[in-house]
């Protein structure tokens, strides 16, 4: 991903982008998780609640390991699989500049809240020009086109 931002040309990012790199996100992590629980799911024998039960042991594990995906990718990359894949990418407020390790920590964290509280966090880009969710409000980040 190129780390230079054409600040003259600037494009905050759309909902379809957004949701598109939601999904291959969680998608992705779902793969994740599901490599990480075969032996378990596997031995399950395909009873769903036996799945669900197995997903519901490893809540802790799975959160942590979206909190590091998150953090990881946006202080690192500005963006992650998802967003590279719909060419959106999450830079700085203030400054326009690539996203802080401080910055991406609290964005992470405050997503994970936000995807725990019926996304509600989520809903602010619809009422923002600045088309900002809750973790992007309090990370000072936005999301743009990665064009």
């Amino acid at each position: 991903m190129n780390a230079e931002i054409d600040i003259d040309n600037l494009q905050l990012s759309n909902s379809r982008s957004r949701v598109k790199a939601f999904v291959i996100d969680d998608l992705l992590i779902t793969f994740v998780v599901l490599i990480l629980l075969w032996d378990q799911v596997s031995q399950s024998a395909g009873d769903f609640i036996s799945v669900m039960a197995i997903m519901n042991a490893a809540f802790v594990q799975i959160i942590f390991l979206k909190f590091l995906y998150q953090t990881f990718f946006i202080w690192y990359y500005g963006a992650t699989v998802g967003k590279i894949i719909a060419k959106i990418r999450v830079i700085d407020y203030d400054n326009f500049s690539k996203v802080s390790f401080g910055s991406a920590v609290a964005r992470a964290a405050v997503r994970i809240v936000s995807e725990s509280i019926f996304y509600l966090g989520f809903a602010l880009f619809f009422y923002t020009e600045s088309k900002q969710t809750l973790h992007d409000k309090l990370a000072k980040t936005l999301v743009v086109d990665a064009k």
